[in-house]
């Protein structure tokens, strides 16, 4: 049974290839240092060859042998425990890679519903198209299918594993059933040249005789014959001794592969091999066109991942038996779940997780979970986590958006809105953009999925009175409504009852799909509203009512990936007022977050989820922690902003080029483009490369965006005339009015963009949750999406950055703080800071995990500019204090501390609080006031923008 272990504070690791177990084990001692509890890696089981993020696994059985051994694995986890230190692991239970790697997904492809690992993956044997049922559509061609053919791009082959096709680097193998359309072709000139009694005849027609008997590949029943494999394997080794023995066999079968091939004969008639091809387990398609008609579920539009079906428990423990085995090895000691929405049942699996890691059958849902478990789920607005689900939390994005929104003033966030109407002529709000992306991305990724949905609710429709005669367009025009205006990725219904949030949620989506689609056919809609909320009449079976769930669920599995590719995935990358709200489970729409709408919040982390990770940047998230801290800032410039948007567009008009008639790039690029400029503009030590690091970005948002390019469609000229703008506008070689006047504006934003990290960097260590740290980011982070922010980190510059402060820390505190004050661009305060609050959790670890939240208060002009908070267990208290919305309280020449900046306000404390506190940063002593009201806020930001105030016995 395993044991739990609760982290302290985790450290994101991206592994691959350039960065393997070995090199992790270098970190260590450094991470120690940093006071991180627990390493967190990216998925470390096998695979694709060359992958860069590991969530393409071929073989859930083994380690990714391109990170190292499985020795060097285990010498990792004993270093971890060396250092007291766990290991906190990404696993993918959603889905699969679709590749030649994966033996599994290949033995589908060759023996189709007779495949031992046919139920594994998420397909759908008997689709509404008949050409289909029975066989898997892949598409992976890269032109049509019948321009391949032509162009002799499938090549057959044969080699001692049998005969196989060959597509570029891809290699298909074939169904065994299909063997003798190439082997047995011409036979008689076989017999002719060996004669009717010669014994490879014989063993060639017996061969023959066996693959006849074999099942046909698409019928389900057959997969229940266990003995199969093994007699296909013996079939195919018979073969390879018959080529091997046989210099007449082996010729005529070679003869017959090279007529296939068209290379017998002047002309080549793909005829053929299109005949072969059609008795395939695959029917391989054009990749543009496949999703039309694709019938297994993927990774959101990916489809090379395929969804597996781990709700089965066959099917879990063959994709769990090695986790399983490193968490009761004591090797891993959490687990995060990446993608808990692609499940059928995501509380199920969690309770069978649970259940298995603590070698219990018993139920474990609703029950503290036993073994440390957080998952990757998107929150959406205010909607809570199942306090159902045997977890400890989430993955952090709601912790990102929360704390992220406190740094945004809410009249500037109204303003920029006015700015972006004007600037853009977009009034159209971030909640409609999404409904209409929602639309737009159903469309253009997902066809075949909704006409499979509509099809299933037609069939449903014609079992009931009031639906009956409902065509299958109207349900399905229905269906994509309803998804579009889904206000969350998902709703969890698993029985016959749906929980009442989930019906509030259907029932939302229901309206507003009349209001945003008023010529809807209502009957559909009504149908479609009954069926997702089971309100089925009394007269209804119950095993129709069970239709309509399985419905359902399939239904929930899709809105998830709309609500991804839609939302994260378009409307991020289309809605540009403020970007540094547009992240995942972000609101581009909101208008910041009051000091006690945040400690509100946080009151109910600590009440429900006081374990779930405080992230502030991720592998995922769409801009660098600090890049994002910076944009805040032009929520407090909203004036300053526009006028500088003005005059950039009318000094770099001139540098657009046109395209299909409109200048390139719109004013909507145009102001996304500047934000980043603003946000990402490196520290000069960085600036090396950022260029063309920018236009790389440029060209994925503007794909993402799905306006003028895309990832299906992309518009070279159009690419390239973006890119070229961004060339001439940051050219140095001349004159540049704008360079000039946009450094000016962006040298004063990242001046208050540096106290912004700081303090969310002390509010993540402090708050209610676990601080989660990405991959470099004790340094500044001004990364951009991935893959840029997955570029290697230099952790031998954070090693002697660690070691110099330590070394300066053993003198004296203030001459470090004062030299830290002094050189703010070099990122080493916010590494000091990680670096002494992680060490007070550490020291401390109940008042943080356990001990009380209570909300604190600044007086005078004060009150909105300082966000605090004491955590108290028993009698030790701490105390996080920290500045927000500083820009207009505090002139750009001088820093937010001491008397001058923060005059006779105080940070008013409870009556039951300590008199004296030493500051953790400066080691200074501040006292209450005289007045007994508080601590003077002069002396709480005296040396340091922010302070971490330990009171008590300690």
């Amino acid at each position: 049974m395993a044991s739990l272990r609760v982290p302290i504070a985790t450290y994101r690791v991206q592994l691959n290839r350039s960065f393997r177990f070995g090199d992790v084990r270098v970190l260590l001692p450094y991470l120690h240092h940093l006071g991180i509890s627990d390493l967190y890696t990216s998925p470390v089981l096998a695979a694709r060859r060359r992958s860069l993020h590991g969530y393409d696994v071929i073989d859930p059985a083994c380690l990714n042998a391109e990170l190292g051994t499985d020795e060097d694995f285990d010498s990792l986890v004993a270093d971890l425990k060396a250092h007291g230190m766990g290991l906190l692991l990404d696993i993918v239970p959603n889905h699969m890679a679709a590749s030649p790697d994966n033996p599994w997904w290949m033995d589908v492809l060759e023996n189709g519903c007779s495949s031992p690992y046919a139920d594994f993956f998420d397909i759908e044997w008997e689709p509404p198209e008949s050409t289909l049922r029975g066989r898997v559509l892949l598409p992976i061609l890269g032109a049509p299918y019948h321009q391949v053919l032509e162009d002799r791009e499938l090549v057959l082959g044969l080699d001692e594993q049998g005969l196989f096709l060959r597509y570029h680097d891809l290699r298909l193998p074939l169904n065994l059933k299909s063997y003798p359309l190439v082997l047995s072709y011409g036979l008689d000139g076989l017999r002719s040249m060996l004669g009717g009694d010669h014994a490879a005849l014989r063993q060639f027609e017996r061969l023959m005789e066996d693959i006849g008997r074999l099942p046909d590949p698409s019928t389900q029943q057959s997969r229940q014959t266990t003995r199969l494999p093994r007699r296909r394997e013996a079939i195919k080794r018979a073969l390879s001794r018959l080529v091997a023995g046989s210099p007449e066999t082996s010729s005529f079968i070679a003869d017959n592969v090279a007529r296939f091939n068209g290379e017998k004969g002047d002309s080549f008639a793909p005829g053929l091999l299109e005949r072969l091809l059609d008795q395939q387990v695959y029917q391989l398609a054009f990749w543009k066109t496949g999703r039309e008609k694709i019938n297994y579920r993927r990774f959101f539009d990916v489809s090379d991942l395929i969804g597996i079906c781990v709700e089965k428990p066959h099917v879990f423990e063959a994709t769990h038996a090695a986790i399983l085995r490193l968490v009761h090895e004591g090797k891993v000691t959490g687990l995060r779940i990446d993608h808990i929405d692609g499940l059928a049942d995501p509380p199920g699996y969690l309770a069978r997780l649970q259940r298995r890691v603590a070698g219990d059958e018993g139920e474990t849902s609703g029950k503290r979970p036993r073994f440390y478990v957080v998952v990757e789920k998107v929150l959406s607005g205010d909607e809570p986590l199942p306090r159902q689900w045997p977890v400890f939390g989430t993955t952090g994005y709601d912790f990102l958006n929360l704390l992220n929104a406190l740094f945004v003033h809410p009249e500037g966030a109204r303003a920029l809105s006015a700015t972006y109407a004007r600037v853009t002529g977009c009034e159209e709000t971030f909640a409609d953009m999404v409904y209409r992306k929602k639309k737009q991305v159903i469309g253009q990724l997902f066809p075949a999925e909704v006409r499979r949905l509509g099809w299933y609710l037609a069939r449903l429709a014609q079992q009931d009175t009031d639906a009956r005669g409902l065509s299958q367009d109207a349900l399905s025009g229905a269906i994509e409504a309803v998804t579009a205006c889904l206000p969350v990725y998902r709703i969890y219904t698993r029985s016959l009852r749906a929980r009442r949030r989930d019906r509030a949620y259907v029932e939302h989506a229901v309206h507003e799909a009349r209001r945003q689609e008023p010529s809807i056919d209502t009957r559909a809609l009504e149908f479609l509203r009954r069926v997702l909320i089971l309100d089925a009449s009394g007269t209804i079976s119950r095993e129709r009512k069970r239709e309509w769930l399985r419905f359902v669920m399939r239904w929930q599995q899709f809105t998830g990936s709309v609500m991804a590719k839609g939302l994260e995935d378009t409307a991020l990358y289309n809605y540009n007022r403020l970007v540094s709200l547009n992240d995942v489970g972000g609101d581009p729409g909101a208008n910041g977050l009051s000091i006690e709408a945040f400690h509100q919040r946080n009151l109910t982390r600590q009440e429900q989820w006081p374990h779930a990770l405080n992230a502030t940047a991720t592998h995922d998230t769409k801009r660098g922690e600090d890049a994002r801290a910076r944009l805040n800032v032009l929520s407090e410039l909203p004036d300053e902003w526009e006028e500088s948007l003005v005059r950039w567009q009318e000094w770099n008009r001139p540098k657009k080029r046109p395209v299909n008639g409109q200048l390139v790039p719109d004013p909507n690029m145009e102001l996304l483009l500047y934000q980043t400029l603003v946000g990402a503009w490196p520290y000069a030590p960085e600036m090396s490369g950022f260029e063309d690091r920018l236009k790389a970005y440029l060209v994925k948002t503007a794909r993402e965006a799905k306006v003028f390019t895309s990832w299906l469609s992309p518009n070279p000229e159009y690419e390239e005339a973006l890119v070229g703008f961004s060339e001439a506008i940051l050219d140095t070689s001349r004159s540049n009015l704008f360079l000039e006047d946009f450094l000016a504006l962006q040298r004063r934003v990242a001046h208050y963009g540096i106290f912004n990290s700081l303090s969310q960097v002390l509010l993540k260590i402090a708050s209610p949750g676990i601080p989660d740290f990405y991959q470099g980011t004790e340094l500044w982070d001004l990364s951009l999406v991935d893959p840029d922010n997955r570029r290697p980190v230099d952790f031998a510059l954070r090693q002697r950055q660690l070691d110099g402060l330590a070394q300066q820390e053993a003198g004296s505190r203030s001459d470090l703080v004062r030299g830290l004050m002094s050189s703010l661009e070099d990122g080493r305060a916010k590494m000091y800071l990680t670096c002494k609050a992680l060490g007070i959790r550490q020291n401390y670890p109940n008042v943080f995990r356990r001990g009380d939240y209570i909300p604190l208060q600044a007086d005078g002009r004060s009150r909105e500019h300082v966000c605090a908070f004491a955590r108290r267990w028993k009698g030790t208290w701490a105390i996080a204090a920290v500045p927000r919305l500083l820009a207009k309280l505090v002139p750009l020449a001088r820093m937010p501390l001491g008397r001058d900046v923060w005059g006779d306000d105080m940070l008013l404390l409870p009556e039951q609080a300590p008199a004296a506190w030493r500051d953790a940063f400066t080691d200074a002593t501040v006292c209450v006031s005289t007045s007994g009201r508080g601590l003077p806020l002069s002396s709480v930001f005296g040396m340091f923008p922010v302070a971490l105030l330990l009171g008590g016995p300690m």
